[in-house]
Order: structure tokens, then C-alpha cells, then sequence
């Protein structure tokens, strides 16, 4: 069984539904996959702040079991957590949204395994799945790729967050994670959940750009990290283009690669509008 983890907010329902349809359509073993999905409500915050729903979790269970019976998505509601962990800390306002902290509570949850792949809501596998989730991380705390802006203005080895391979067992002897969420709580970090990863690992495998390309896609590229990027044309500015904007995703950056996953994933996001509204 091959262990995947998300995290976020009712919103996240199409970057994780694609998610995982790269992952089943991309992968070549028959070994199964399971899904956790770490979720929680904090409306208080924003009105929009809520969990993936049961009906949310219900629908990508199905998807997941029509490519292999013994697939399984198990939602995680981690609110108790947070509030003790974080309500009212300096990162609570992140650059993103609070969700991206969660990732920092896979330790405190019995249920999790050994070894545990973790994947922003934004990624799209380009090659199989088991290129990345087979790698070694015996020794070490986590296994990452360089972050593609941050490598030029922070460190050359400064890690990108949003696609991590786990070695729980190690992490809970180091205490990464603890250490990582004192950081939370008791610093400002431009980057939370990111920076206080990065600065509280003893040991990190770091890998070729390709596990985790922000910026390119290449042949060799295993996964399409579609994180808020530079444009130089027709003026410098940013875009944050995810892969559920199909059309940005052909018109933009003229990709073709996806479209399999993509004709699948507006297929089934409309079978999932009509069913929810029946």
C-alpha cells in the first residue's frame, strides 16, 4: 500500500480530484493507494474555511476504487489539533491560508504510516507515481526538491514544501514536526509552514528538480508543481495557474501532456455537480 496525503479546505476538491487521477492514470503498478486527506473547519477565520465535505470524500473514494477495488480516501478532520496547536499564532494569517500548516500534524496521528507522501493540491503527475514514492529515505527526515525561487534567493538547498516524502519513524525520532511547530508558534515566517520545515530538519534527501518542477515541464519531469510563477512577457508579473484551469493550461502553457487527466477530471466534476444536486 503506497500512503499519499493532502491537506486543505472544501475548495481543494478539484486539486486533489486531479491529483489523484495522475496518480491512477499515470502510475504502472498494481499496488494500491491510500489517500488520507487532512481537513478542518475554521469559518471563524473566513466564511469559506471549511472541511472537505463527506459528500467530497464520498465522490473521490468512488473515483479512487474504479481504478483499483482496494484504493481507499480517508478524510481527517484535524480542527481539535489546530486550535490547541495554533488558534491565535503569528502564522495563522499565512501567505496561503492556514490549511498549509496541517501537513506539521502527521506525527500527532496514530493512523499514519511509516512512510507517508505528501502533495500540495496543485501537482499533476507527469510519470509514474513510484519513481518518487520508491526512493530510499532510510536515514533521513524527508526526501525534497529545491524550491525553483527560493534556491537563488534564500539557499541553494532551500526545499520546496509542496511535495515531500516522509520517513515518519525518523521525523517522530527527531521531532521535526515539534520542532517545526514551535516555530509556528512563536515566529513570524514569511514562508510558515515552508520555512519552519526547512529550518528544523537535521537530515534531508534532496532531489533532482524533476520530482518536483514549479516551473517547466520537460519529458523527464515526474511531477508539475503549478505554484504561482514569474511571466516575463508582455510585462514581468506573477499568475497563479492551477491545472483544474483547463483552458489557461492549453491557452498559457500550451500543454498537452495533461489532457487525458483533464478530459477525465471535467467529466467526473460534472457527474459529481449533477449527482450532489439530486
Amino acid at each position: 500500500m503506497r500512503n499519499i496525503l493532502f491537506s486543505g479546505n472544501v475548495k481543494v476538491f478539484d486539486g486533489i480530484l486531479t491529483g489523484m487521477l495522475s496518480i491512477f492514470m499515470r502510475t504502472k503498478s498494481t499496488e494500491p493507494y491510500r489517500i488520507y486527506i487532512f481537513t478542518m473547519d475554521v469559518s471563524h477565520l473566513r466564511e469559506d474555511f471549511l472541511p472537505v465535505s463527506d459528500e467530497q470524500i464520498a465522490f473521490l473514494n468512488e473515483v479512487a476504487k474504479s481504478y483499483n477495488k482496494e484504493n481507499i480516501v480517508i478524510k481527517i478532520d484535524v480542527t481539535d489539533i489546530y486550535k490547541e496547536e495554533f488558534a491565535g499564532c503569528p502564522n495563522e494569517g499565512a501567505y496561503c491560508s492556514p490549511y498549509t500548516l496541517l501537513r506539521l500534524f502527521a506525527d500527532k496521528i496514530p493512523e499514519i504510516p511509516d512512510k507517508l507522501l505528501y502533495l500540495d493540491a496543485d501537482i499533476l503527475f507527469n510519470r509514474e507515481p513510484e519513481l518518487l514514492y520508491d526512493i530510499d529515505v532510510k536515514g533521513y527526515e524527508y526526501a525534497a526538491a529545491r524550491d525553483h525561487y527560493g534556491k537563488y534567493l534564500i539557499n541553494p538547498n532551500y526545499i520546496n514544501a509542496g511535495v515531500l516524502l516522509f520517513n515518519m519513524a525518523e521525523i517522530k525520532k527527531t521531532g521535526l514536526f515539534e520542532k517545526a511547530r514551535h516555530l509556528i508558534k512563536t515566529k513570524k515566517l514569511l514562508f510558515a509552514d515552508q520555512d519552519a520545515v526547512y529550518r528544523s530538519t537535521t537530515a534531508k534527501k534532496m532531489l533532482p528538480q524533476k520530482y518536483n518542477d514549479q516551473k517547466f515541464l520537460h519529458k523527464s519531469t515526474i511531477i508539475r508543481h503549478f505554484s504561482k510563477r514569474l511571466f516575463y512577457l508582455p510585462y514581468p508579473h506573477t499568475a497563479n495557474i492551477k491545472q483544474w484551469n483547463v483552458s489557461a493550461i492549453h491557452r498559457i502553457f500550451k500543454y498537452e501532456a495533461f489532457d487525458d487527466i483533464l478530459f477525465e477530471y471535467i467529466y467526473l466534476k460534472k457527474k459529481f455537480e449533477q449527482d450532489t444536486k439530486r
